[in-house]
This record gives C-alpha cells, structure tokens and sequence, in this order.
C-alpha cells in the first residue's frame, strides 16, 4: 500500500522543513509548495494528495484564495496554519471548510496528531469498525458512541479519552501516559486537563462511568 500524500503549503522553508520531518518519521509522502499558486499546481497534478496543510500569509495567493480554489474542486481536509490569533481569521475558516486551525508557533507533535485525527475521521486511516464493552459500543470511524444502545454526545477529545480508555481495559494508566498518548504532549506535572476531561466524560456516561476508576496518586483504570 502507498504511503498517504499530504501537501504542506508555507513560504518559510524552515517551517516547511519542520513540518515535513516530522510526517516522514510517521511514513506520510509530503509534497511542499511555497507560495499559493505553486500549491494549486501540484494539488491538480496529484490527485491522491489526502490532506493539506496550509499556510495564510503567503505570495502569490494567500491560504484563504487557495482554500476557496480547491474547496470549488474538493473536500480534502485542510489544515490551516496562523501567525494570527484573531477569532474572525478562525471563524473565516472554518466557513470555508477549513477541517483544523493551528496558530503559530505551535508544537509539531500536536500537528501531527491533529494530522492523524482527521484522516482517521476521513476513513484514510483505518480503524478497528467497533469497539464493544459493558454495553459500550465504540464505532471509530464513525466517531460515534452508544451506552446500552442510546447515543451519546461526546466532545472529540472525550471520544479518544473513552476510546483509548477501553482499549487498555484492565491496566492503570498514569495521567503521563494519558496525555502523552490522547493529547500527545509530555508530562510537565499538571494534571487538571485529564481531570476536567474525565469528570465530564463520566457525568456523560451516567452508571457507565463507574467504569473509570481513579488510582489516587496515579492515574485511571478501565474496569468492567
């Protein structure tokens, strides 16, 4: 199988580098294009490209004018870069359909996995079709959760906390552990996140959330 194509969009190259780096070592193919036009040309002449990440401020045409060309043609998923941090930018994109909005400077991990979320949302990555537990019925790729057949309503970062919950079924998981691999960020000693994230996951799962069990001074487990 070939490797998934992602087109990455800046007139700094060093960015550009950075980007790409990091994707390589997850074995995606990246294409680069420094200005707006340039990325137009290799979009209409790789037709297998699975997603963009674009960058606003550039020559030629600017991320905005690039979005409009390619959403007129396509629904790839775009990624938006920013050195803005104006709410109307953020909301400009999305009306757009822009999939993801990450303002400068941001970590290159936390891309990637913003990169890794959305094609598993797309289908491009695949996934394990059901995950069922205790009468909790995980379907990945339709980002969907049902508890004794009744849909929930989780925000995206509660479905991966549930779902990678119950994919370590039985094992006590740190809250290092956790944020490394639900908000893919390192461990620097504040766990409020996981908390706030875990007292609202369980308050939506009613009788279910029982199933997640706090280690004190630890971290959590997911037991039946």
């Amino acid at each position: 199988m070939e490797n998934i194509k992602i087109l990455v969009v800046d007139d700094e190259s060093r960015m550009r580098k950075l980007v790409k780096d990091f994707l390589v070592k997850q074995n995606y193919d990246v294409l680069e294009a420094g200005d707006g036009e340039e990325a137009l040309d290799i979009f209409y002449q790789n037709k297998g490209i699975a997603l963009i990440i674009l960058d606003v401020m550039m020559p030629k045409l600017d991320g905005w004018e690039v979005c409009k060309e390619i959403r007129s043609y396509s629904d790839v998923p775009i990624i938006m870069l920013t050195a803005k941090g104006d709410e109307r930018d953020e909301l400009l994109g999305f009306e757009l359909g822009v999939d993801e909005y990450i303002s400068k400077p941001f970590s290159p991990k936390i891309l990637v996995a913003r990169v890794e979320a959305i094609l598993r949302r797309s289908n491009v990555i695949g996934a394990d079709a059901v995950i069922s537990v205790g009468g909790i019925e995980i379907d990945k790729a339709a980002h969907q959760v049902t508890i004794d057949g009744r849909p929930i309503e989780l925000s995206f970062k509660e479905f991966e906390l549930l779902t990678y919950f119950v994919e370590n079924k039985g094992i006590a998981l740190s809250r290092e552990k956790i944020l490394n691999n639900v908000w893919n960020y390192d461990y620097f000693g504040d766990a409020r996140t996981i908390d706030t994230h875990v007292k609202k996951l369980r308050s939506k799962m009613g009788d279910k959330g029982d199933y997640i069990h706090t280690i004190w001074g630890m971290g959590y487990k997911f037991e039946v």
